[in-house]
């Protein structure tokens, strides 16, 4: 039987990978972020071979402000520069979490990325951030994690009963506390 010249390609397939595989992809792929420190799950996006093509990182939100035990934040993604596998993981990567229970996903870009595949998968721009000088202080010197002074872009997905000011979650009473 000869092949139709009409035929689909096999679609890349969305698949959980490891933290070790994430890592390992990053440190190749990445333009210029290093793997991060932990995750909550990690997913790849792979072709009909088995071959990764990409990968996204969720972890908690690295904002201490902005955990709030229904945030979840998209920390690493990175792709071999195929067409539309940036958008795939972000939607899939959104998807998983809503099952998870949370309401609300962020990522940051560069301010001079245009945001395009974030645009694609129902993301929305909410904060423009300004460039930092750094972790890096005489009493406390750090190293660099490739994010200092660069200003940056907040982006957004929710769920429609998400609120706006989400409420921390209450502190058990002691006991002997009035009230």
């Amino acid at each position: 039987m000869i092949a139709s010249p009409h035929r689909r390609t096999a679609r890349p397939r969305v698949r959980p990978i490891s933290y070790r595989q994430a890592r390992d992809f990053i440190t190749t792929r990445h333009r210029h972020l290093t793997p991060p420190q932990g995750h909550k799950f990690s997913l790849g996006l792979t072709n009909h071979a088995g071959v990764l093509l990409g990968v996204a990182v969720v972890g908690r939100p690295l904002a201490r402000h902005l955990d709030d035990g229904l945030t979840a934040e998209i920390t690493r993604l990175a792709t071999d520069g195929s067409r539309n596998d940036c958008s795939v993981l972000l939607a899939a990567a959104w998807r998983v979490a809503r099952h998870m229970g949370y309401q609300r996903m962020i990522t940051y870009t560069r301010a001079d990325e245009p945001g395009t595949s974030l645009r694609a998968a129902g993301w929305t721009a909410v904060a423009d951030r300004p460039a930092t000088p750094g972790w890096d202080r005489p009493s406390r010197p750090r190293t660099s994690h490739g994010t200092d002074h660069i200003a940056r872009t907040r982006w957004q997905v929710t769920t429609p009963d998400w609120a706006r000011e989400p409420r921390r979650p209450r502190r058990p009473r002691r006991r002997g506390d009035a009230g």
